[in-house]
Formats: C-alpha cells, structure tokens, sequence
C-alpha cells in the first residue's frame, strides 16, 4: 500500500473514527483503525469498530498502490493531530505488510500494524427496513431528547433512546427513570419506502445514547440536503450519509410505554420567560449543587410571580422572583435543578409553561404555544417540611 493524502484530512477522518475505537480492547486490533486504500476510487478509507458501534469515513488520496492495513489509533492520531497542515502525508507499507511508513516534510516515523485480515467488519444491512431521512430532523430529534437517557448501564433500555416511525413523523423518546423527554418532528421522513413491506408504517427501533450522539455530531456537520438512509435488520442499523457511515446494535426488549407517564390535564400551568428561567435557576442552582440539587418554585397568582428558591443546609439559603402568567391555585413544587434546566436549554422558545396537578406528581414541561410537539416531563422532589 502506497498512499498520499492531506494532514488535515486525514486528521480529521482519525478524530472522527477514533470515537468507535475500544477503549479497553478484548483484542488487540480493535485498538486499531483500519485503513484502506484503493487505487481505483484514489480514496482512503478509514474504520473504527468495537464490536457495537462502527464508524467509516473516506477521503480523497491519490494512491499509488492499493492495500489495507490496522494501525494503533491513538498513536496515528497523536502523530498525524501534531504534524504541519499544509504537509503531505505520505503512508506507505513495508514487503512484510506490517510496517508503515508515514512521511511529511518534516520527518518520518514507523509504526507497526496488525494484518487488515485480523480486523472484524462491520456488519451490513443486506435486506430489511430501508429509510430516508431529513438530516436536520434527525438532529432535532436528537437533540430533543438524547439528555433524557440514563447513564446506569444496569438499566440497559433506559441507556437509549427509543425511535418511533410512522408513515413521515419520527418520534423520539428518552427516559432515565426520573424524566421523559417526546419530540415529535413532522416529515423527517423523505420516503417511507420499505424493501420488504410496503409502508413503514409503526416501526419502532431502541438504539444506545453513545451511537446516536455519534449519529448526531456526523449530522450537524451534514453540510447538504441529501437524505440520510437508515437501514436495520436483525439486531444492527446502520446510517449511511454519502462518504461516512454509522453502526450500531439496537437495544432489545420492549421499551416502557411512555405515553402512559404523561397526566391527561393539569389543574395548574405556571408560564415563563425562557431565558429569564435559565438564568435564575442557574444562579439558584450554585447554593441547590451545594447540598441536594432541590429547587423549589412557589407560585403566588395574587402577585402574578413564581418565587424559586434553594436552601442549601449550613451554607446559605437564596430566592428569586419570576414575572409569571398562572393559572389554578398556589402550588410549592421541588424538582432537581439540573433536570429542569436540562430540559429548558433542548427548548427553542421564548416561553415556557410548567404544567402541574400536586407536588407529588408528574409535572411538564412544553414550549408554550407548542401542542405536541415536545414534551418533558419531570419528577418532583417530595419535601419535607
């Protein structure tokens, strides 16, 4: 193998692959990237794998020799990441096919590789579901409720973010057990032609948080308005957009019916300036971090406020006050501080309502004036008095 390419391509295309790398390998080689050149295409393409999420990219080369070949991730790309951005780089592999040679301006370094036999692959998506879909919906979907999903790996569901198709909405749900976040996009679908059935009509997929964030950063950067295709078969889905592809496993089991957590009506609705909330609660919130993380909001409809306040026990106590449209009777509410604020920053609105019956149960949050189409709801926190 024989290539010439750019450093700042090339450090790119490593940035991007190194995410799927294992961090603790259970062999050797899956603490490599793979790289492949061919002399056809005069592309380099690039493969990080730990046997749950894949991530391939490809760049331009002009490639003498075609050949394949694992190199140590993070020393190619500590090297690569550090040399000049306006040098060549020139990759070539010794007879024995283990050593490779990397050339730049300045110098030149060995690094020794493992054979591209040894390398799993990725796993394909012969038949099953195909779909299209709109890049800045999928983003939006999952911006909207990626934060929700749990972090314990023991709740195995929970670590992902359920996605719903039906016919051109997608629907995505994210819970950790102590918030829900809903966002419901309207023609993310660019066509819900299926290879197997005829509409898409009801699929429903759980994918893990850690390969849809990936997901998510490949398509902020989507600089065009070409459609993504999902395809999912048996276990595995895969992203394909254009030079760069995403695969993942899906989460099996049946995911919590969530539409049930969410109250029919509320008896009290407390609307607010967005931004004005945000910047309260975090001011709020650096006496709330000292202690138990508890805000409380107070509404007094007399007064047309909501008070939100924290007391943060053998440190200090604070309060502020809110200009609030209200409706219903008075109500003292507890949340965790850093759930509400969660959910406000994945809102684009100027104002928000919190809907609430008691201060024992579910609260929501929506933008207001938005029906349906996101919904976060929060647990409170039962105080004692």
């Amino acid at each position: 193998m024989k290539v010439v390419c750019s450093q700042s391509e090339l450090n790119a295309a490593l940035q991007l692959v190194s995410r799927a790398v294992a961090t603790r390998p259970t062999h050797p080689v899956l603490a490599n990237v793979l790289l492949t050149a061919d002399a056809g295409t005069n592309r380099l393409s690039l493969t990080g794998f730990d046997l749950n999420l894949g991530i391939q990219t490809s760049l331009a080369a002009s490639v003498e020799t075609s050949g394949a070949i694992t190199l140590p991730a993070r020393l190619l790309s500590e090297i690569v990441s550090r040399l000049a951005n306006d040098s060549p780089i020139t990759l070539a592999t010794e007879e024995s096919g283990e050593q490779v040679q990397l050339t730049s301006l300045s110098g030149s370094y060995q690094m020794r590789g493992l054979p591209a036999d040894d390398y799993p692959d990725l796993p394909m998506v012969e038949s099953g579901m195909t779909l299209k879909l709109q890049p800045a919906g999928l983003v939006q979907a999952l911006k909207g409720t990626l934060f929700a999903s749990s972090s314990d790996e023991a709740k195995q569901l929970l670590t992902g973010v359920h996605l719903r198709f039906n016919d051109k909405a997608l629907e995505a749900a994210a819970t950790d057990g102590h918030r829900l976040a809903v966002l419901q996009v309207d023609d993310a679908l660019q066509d819900s032609a299926n290879s197997s059935d005829d509409a898409a009509e009801g699929f429903a997929v759980t994918l893990p948080a850690r390969s849809l964030r990936e997901v998510e950063r490949l398509m902020a950067g989507w600089r065009s308005d070409d459609p993504v295709s999902l395809f999912c078969d048996r276990g595995q889905v895969v992203f394909l957009a254009a030079d760069q592809m995403v695969t993942s496993r899906t989460l099996e089991g049946t995911y919590p019916n969530y539409g049930q957590l969410i109250p029919d009506g509320f008896n009290r609705t407390l609307a607010l300036d967005r931004r004005g909330l945000i910047a309260a609660l975090e001011r709020i919130a650096v006496l709330a971090d000292q202690h138990n993380n508890v805000v409380k909001f107070s509404s007094q409809p007399d007064e047309g406020v909501v008070q939100i306040s924290a007391d943060a026990q053998d440190v200090g106590s604070g309060s502020e006050s809110l200009p609030a449209s209200l409706t219903g009777d008075a109500i003292q509410i507890a949340f965790n501080v850093r759930y509400v604020l969660d959910g406000l920053k994945a809102m684009g609105s100027d104002r928000v309502v919190l809907h609430c019956n008691a201060p024992t149960t579910p609260a929501v949050l929506k933008p207001e004036g938005d029906a349906e189409a996101f919904t976060y709801l929060v647990m409170p926190v039962q105080i004692r008095s």
